[in-house]
């Protein structure tokens, strides 16, 4: 849902999963959750809107 409401292109939204599992890895986690591709999304620039 959020790559569509923020207009993410596949390669922006494997970007996004790849800096979510990084936050995961550092947070010892298992596996990616909610909470990492939350904070992942919050790292990616918002695109200007005209």
């Amino acid at each position: 849902d959020a790559a569509a409401a923020m207009r993410l292109s596949a390669r922006g939204f494997h970007r996004v999963l790849r800096v979510a599992r990084t936050i995961a890895d550092l947070a010892g986690a298992e596996q990616v959750g909610r909470i990492h591709v939350a904070e992942a999304l919050s790292y990616r620039r918002q695109a200007p809107r005209n």
